[in-house]
Parts: structure tokens; C-alpha cells; sequence
């Protein structure tokens, strides 16, 4: 058996240490939290992708009471940004939750079909996506969603081995 060690590597900082963009999408996913419609988690979650033409489109978590119709802020905002730029890569999305006490103060990390889904845009542009998951007290920042998701599954993997 072979042991290995995996490891990733992610800057915490504060909103004043961020880039003038990378506040403004902070920002714009942190407003798009109160255009959530969670009446059944009370988890308001925001979205905000930059693409590469300096875009902004916002994204968030929409519930519905025939579960899991649904569909989270990120995937919101990505199939958005799809739908009306389908030239245009993601250079930069952040993500920021709220609850019934406002805006949290630890980041959230997006769940496993969100990552798939910026995974598949990282892989459709050969771009990677930006990360930035906020928090009132600090912004985890990642150079990629496969720093968040290791081991993924990608195009290459649906072709055949030689």
C-alpha cells in the first residue's frame, strides 16, 4: 500500500485586501443573497461570476416545495451566464450565505454538482474559475474549483485509454 498526502493551498483575507473586482463580485454575491427564495432552509445563498468580456451575473438559491426541484445560487448564476454568453469563459465567481441573523460569518463552500458544474466550465474554456468564498469576518480565496474538488471527473476521463 502507498501512502500519499494531498494538499491545497488558499489565501484568508480580509474584503479590504482584495482586488477592486474581486470586492465588487464579494459584494454583488452578498446583495444577490436577498434575491433567495429559501422559505424551507432559511439559507439565503448569492452568487456572483465575472466572465472574461467583464460581465457580472448574479446568481441565487431558489427552493421549491417539491424537493429537489430547486436549484443552488451557483448553478444559477453559471447556467445564466451560459444561457446569454455561451463564448465567454467564468474568470471569477464568489459566493456568500445568509441566514435569519444576516449575512454569515463563515464562508460556505459550494456543494459537490455545484463544483462539478464550475469544473465543467473550467474544462470547456481550459480556464480556470476563480474562487472566492465570503464570510463577514474572512474570504477563503482559491486559484481554482479543482483545489476545492482533488479528484474530478472531466471530459478527459470519457475517453478511451490508449
Amino acid at each position: 500500500m502507498i501512502k500519499s498526502k494531498l494538499e491545497i493551498s488558499y489565501n484568508s483575507c480580509s474584503i479590504d485586501e482584495l482586488t477592486e473586482e474581486e470586492r465588487l463580485l464579494v459584494e454583488r454575491a452578498r446583495e444577490a443573497t436577498r434575491n433567495s427564495f429559501a422559505p424551507y432552509s432559511n439559507f439565503h445563498v448569492g452568487a456572483a461570476l465575472m466572465l472574461k468580456n467583464g460581465k457580472v451575473i448574479i446568481g441565487a438559491n431558489q427552493e421549491n416545495s417539491a424537493f429537489p426541484s430547486g436549484l443552488c445560487a451557483e448553478r444559477t448564476a453559471v447556467f445564466t451566464a451560459q444561457a446569454n454568453y455561451p463564448e465567454q469563459p467564468i474568470m471569477m465567481l464568489a459566493i456568500a450565505a445568509a441566514d435569519s441573523n444576516g449575512l454569515r460569518s463563515k464562508p460556505v463552500s459550494p456543494c459537490g454538482a455545484c463544483r462539478q458544474v464550475i469544473l465543467q466550465m473550467e474544462s470547456r474554456y481550459h480556464q480556470q474559475v476563480e474562487i472566492l468564498l465570503s464570510g463577514t469576518k474572512s474570504i477563503l480565496r482559491f486559484k481554482s474549483i479543482k483545489d476545492l474538488m482533488p479528484f474530478s471527473f472531466v471530459d478527459d476521463d470519457l475517453m478511451p485509454e490508449q
